[in-house]
């Protein structure tokens, strides 16, 4: 099928894409509703406390979603890749979106205008209960991330996050890389730590040879052991 808009490949034909189990006649028509935007590296993507117009999907590119705390610190909740979807719970709860979304590098979004996805829902049972299973899994793991980033000690919350990023951005050729380079600032946001902090542990991850570092690249050395500093918290 052959799309208006480059982009859409990606987003309705996506191996892990969540549009995929949709008719073809369904793609068509999402694909004569939507629009696309390109967002250089540090570019917002949606504020906080904006209304959402549609549908978000990452088609290129890496995103990250924060809400901003006492001070202005920033907390990073989630972390989305191609072919993720953004600001879905805003859009369907008909609320505000919660938490503010920038590119982590160079990122291209397609949105779906929101009449034309909630049309496709309530036509398509299969992508209503995969859109439900993709929100109950992101309640699981919020709940799951707030126990840690409240409970577990330094060491423990940024070995859970560097496996969170493996999780959700994948490794390099070589299986060791993760993919994704983040500033020591972002990471530290991620683990609900100072940067200092987060400067620090790494470092004494590199030193145990549980990691190593390449400038914003991290290498997994020893994944057993980081597991494992992640799971004693």
């Amino acid at each position: 099928m052959n799309y208006s808009n480059p982009f859409l490949e990606e987003c309705l034909n996506g191996t892990f894409s969540l549009l995929g189990c949709l008719k073809p006649e369904e793609k068509e028509y999402l694909s004569n509703h939507n629009t696309y935007a390109h967002y250089r590296r540090g570019e917002i993507v949606f504020v906080e406390g904006e209304k959402p117009h549609g549908l978000i999907c990452v088609s290129i590119g890496k995103v990250k979603v924060y809400k901003q705390g006492v001070g202005g610190r920033e907390q990073i909740v989630r972390m989305v890749s191609s072919q993720g979807l953004l600001g879905y719970r805003a859009l369907f709860a008909s609320d505000r979106y919660s938490a503010t979304a920038v590119a982590i590098e160079d990122t291209t979004v397609c949105m779906f205008e929101k009449s034309a996805i909630i049309k496709v829902i309530r036509k398509n049972p299969g992508l209503a209960l995969t859109l439900m299973e993709a929100i109950a899994k992101e309640l699981g793991f919020s709940n799951d991330r707030t126990i840690s980033l409240t409970q577990k000690h330094v060491r423990g919350r940024l070995a859970e996050s560097l496996l969170v990023l493996r999780d959700t951005y994948g490794l390099e050729n070589d299986g060791f890389t993760i993919k994704v380079y983040l500033s020591r600032e972002d990471i530290a946001n991620l683990s609900n730590m100072t940067t200092s902090n987060a400067i620090r542990t790494l470092s004494s991850l590199a030193s145990e040879n549980v990691i190593a570092l390449e400038g914003r690249k991290i290498k997994i050395i020893d994944l057993y052991k980081l597991e494992k500093i992640s799971e004693m918290g």
